[in-house]
């Protein structure tokens, strides 16, 4: 199965939400609109700052697990197929893995998907986090 506690991608699928919910004051007037204008900035956020940091310090299997599990939610492996999503993380990690998770558009999304796939209930996990 995966070697990560169900509590610990809870974390980072309520830090990812907390990132992707963060937009700068923008007054909607002109006519066009620039979509990078109205988003917040996250250079030296707090928040990416600890999801990086916690991300990090998960040790080799817990990252590989994370990788495969957000695959898995993105539909990239189906769950019967773990094993084989473990392995290609594992062979293919290159780049930090906080940078690859946290370039990935809809990163919560896809956990708490990967989670729900492997039969593993996303509110309980998240009970110790909110």
């Amino acid at each position: 199965m995966l070697d990560i506690s169900p509590e610990k991608v809870a974390h980072v699928i309520v830090r990812a939400r907390e990132l992707d919910g963060k937009v700068a004051v923008w007054d909607g007037s002109g006519d066009e609109v620039d979509a990078d204008s109205i988003l917040q900035s996250r250079r030296d956020d707090p928040t990416e700052a600890e999801l990086r940091e916690f991300i990090d310090e998960m040790n080799v299997d817990e990252q590989v697990a994370l990788v495969a599990l957000m695959w898995i939610g993105r539909g990239t492996y189906e769950p019967e197929d773990v094993q084989e999503a473990l392995e290609t993380a594992r062979s293919e990690r290159v780049n930090k893995t906080e940078d690859y998770l946290l370039g990935v558009p809809l990163l919560a999304d896809y956990l708490e998907d990967g989670l729900d796939r492997m039969g593993i209930s996303v509110e309980v996990a998240e009970d110790g986090i909110l």
